[in-house]
């Protein structure tokens, strides 16, 4: 037998064992494992950024086990087993990739990714954003959706026209700070603001939930640095001034490059 399938089918009769035997495993439902699912994809999310192939790898496999145990409970429930899942999207991918398995043209990313927005308005997916879940984080989900609707042509046609977006919308901002405008007029704007900033992030070809983090974990490294250098020193951060933390901030700054 393949190696991949034995592994796999070594994988379902454990996931067998487990809720058949287990008492944790016995108590799952598609619910319960729900916030545990979100867990994993965050944690498998951090090890990319990481570039951490040994994590990625035990990530994915954490991941994998949900998949199958989803399936279990769905085979329990009679509405559908591990081959429906696997059925189902096999059958999606050939559909959704007619420039492989039809006669379709796609040379580019690009050109097969439209392809993907156009089939799916054609199979039930009546509305473009419809396929954008509600509860997807607030950047990733201004990203997806911008993405979406230029999957059917509207979108900016160059940077430039976006990043004068950018700066139109970074003034309008500034002015009802600066006139003491409502909270919620100067969120609106803010918010306004970082969905311009998303999609030029788009148009330069960076992924803005990506970008963010990296700068998260950046910031963190060098707070840590200072946080230590100053325990160090036998000094009290409440009680130093920003001068005197940015000699330990530049340190951990020139400690990068």
């Amino acid at each position: 037998m393949d190696k991949r399938l034995q592994a796999f089918q070594q994988l379902l009769d454990i996931m067998d064992d487990l809720r058949a035997k287990c008492p944790w495993d016995k108590k799952q439902t598609f619910e319960s494992l729900r916030h545990l699912t979100i867990e994993e994809t965050y944690e498998l999310a951090d090890a990319i950024l990481d570039d951490d192939v040994d994590d990625i790898r035990g990530e994915l496999g954490d991941l994998m086990l949900h998949i199958v145990f989803y399936a279990k409970i769905g085979s329990e429930q009679q509405a559908f087993d591990i081959a429906d899942v696997l059925e189902g999207i096999n059958k999606k991918l050939i559909h959704r990739h007619p420039h492989i398995y039809g006669t379709v043209q796609a040379e580019t990313a690009e050109e097969v990714k439209d392809n993907w927005e156009k089939i799916k308005l054609k199979t039930g997916k009546k509305r473009v954003l419809s396929g954008v879940p509600k509860s997807l984080p607030a950047m990733i989900k201004a990203y997806r959706i911008q993405d979406k609707v230029k999957g059917v042509g509207f979108d900016w046609e160059a940077p430039h026209q976006v990043w004068d977006k950018v700066t139109e919308e970074m003034e309008e901002l500034k002015n009802e700070v600066d006139k003491g405008a409502p909270h919620r007029k100067i969120e609106e704007e803010f918010g306004d603001l970082l969905f311009a900033l998303i999609n030029y992030a788009r148009f330069i070809n960076v992924n803005p939930e990506n970008a963010l983090e990296r700068t998260n974990k950046k910031f963190v490294k060098r707070f840590e640095h200072l946080e230590k250098q100053a325990k160090m020193a036998g000094k009290d951060l409440k009680k130093m001034n920003l001068a005197e933390m940015d000699v330990f901030w530049n340190e951990a700054k020139d400690m990068e490059e």
